[in-house]
């Protein structure tokens, strides 16, 4: 197979760990005779320092004609300034509407070598195998927002707005992926207080009822969702939420297995490319240092196999070398419970060395 993987390396630890996801995808290729282009892109901050803008133009028309695009991450300090003209997130959050990538899909299971890096007893989180699904390009985050004066000084407003369609693509995907897991799925909201959610509500079990009766469903408010994470997070299979909800709430979790370097996430449309990344930010105070755990990217490089390439037994490949990695006792210093840790350069070559 013939692909083209555009790299957005991005800012912070982003370029070490996608360098290594490149390495692990040009193994892959070689080992199951494929042919991978890649291109590199500007995007985040380090655009904004080229380009004056966190998206320029030739990196969204290079996304768009791509077969998957690999993210590392963006944002840092140095662009942080609230009076700025505009963010590095600002060009994800572009990149995404612009790719109509309306669900963000992030699998949440602990590693049996990796219980005891977990901030939480082994009895509560052994078990668990969540998949969010986090509606990505609606909601407050991209609701009319705005500052005007007040007389106190000033007032500021974000909106949040979803329609019927919104929610009925996202809740519709994340049945047919318990379709394929255990069949339960569940919608968090903030129905007793908002009126969107209480749409949300509305929307979610008319399509359960009508689409997928065969399906457990269910409803948690978002507060009591953010309680039960750290109580029995067993419980739970699909779990699908709005924007904000998902942002937060897949933050806490990435806590049950003990750090975010080990969790990949997907963000698809219908049609078009799917962009893969790990949950993780760029960790500016660990940047150039060689420390930052790719784990996290090479586990999404993993999905953009599966899910952008069909490539199933390849991406089943990268999974089974991480899962090796770890048997063997290699860690980084996120999940080391002290002893010899490995370099970001290290763990991306013990990878390599599994899948030959």
């Amino acid at each position: 197979m013939d692909a083209n993987i555009v790299l957005l390396p991005g800012d912070g630890i982003g370029p070490e760990i996608i360098e290594q996801g490149q390495l692990v995808l040009e193994a892959v290729a070689k080992r199951f005779g494929h042919s991978f282009q890649f291109t590199s892109c500007p995007m985040g901050g380090n655009a904004i320092d080229s380009h004056g803008t966190p998206l320029p133009d030739e990196t969204l028309a290079a996304c768009r004609k791509a077969d998957a695009i690999l993210l590392g991450a963006v944002g840092g300090p140095k662009w942080d300034d609230p009076n700025a003209k505009t963010r590095p997130e600002a060009g994800l959050l572009s990149l995404r509407k612009e790719l109509q990538l309306f669900a963000n899909l992030r699998p949440i299971k602990p590693y049996k070598q990796l219980i005891d890096a977990s901030p939480l007893k082994r009895e509560i989180i052994e078990g668990t195998d969540i998949l969010f699904l986090r509606e990505l390009t609606g909601g407050i985050y991209f609701g009319d927002s705005g500052v005007k004066p007040h007389a106190s000084g000033e007032e500021a407003y974000s909106m949040m707005v979803y329609n019927t369609e919104e929610v009925a693509r996202i809740v519709r995907l994340a049945a047919k992926a318990a379709q394929l897991r255990s069949g339960r799925v569940t919608s968090v909201d903030k129905a007793n207080v908002l009126e969107v959610s209480r749409l949300w509500r509305r929307v979610a079990a008319q399509v359960m009822a009508d689409e997928f009766p065969d399906i457990q469903y269910d409803v948690v408010l978002v507060d009591a969702m953010a309680m039960h994470l750290i109580s029995r997070p067993r419980d739970f299979d699909v779990v699908v939420t709005g924007n904000m909800f998902g942002d937060i709430l897949t933050d806490e979790g990435s806590m049950l297995p003990g750090s975010l370097g080990m969790l990949p996430s997907a963000s698809l449309g219908e049609a078009g490319p799917g962009l893969y990344e790990p949950i993780h930010g760029s960790a500016p105070d660990i940047a150039s240092q060689g420390i930052a755990n790719p784990l996290a990217t090479i586990l999404a490089a993993a999905m953009a196999l599966h899910h952008s390439l069909g490539l199933t037994e390849e991406a089943a490949a990268i999974d089974a070398a991480v899962e090796a990695v770890l048997d063997a006792g290699h860690r980084t210093a996120d999940i080391a419970a002290g002893g010899k840790c490995l370099s970001t350069e290290q763990m991306g070559a013990a990878v390599l060395a599994v899948l030959g």
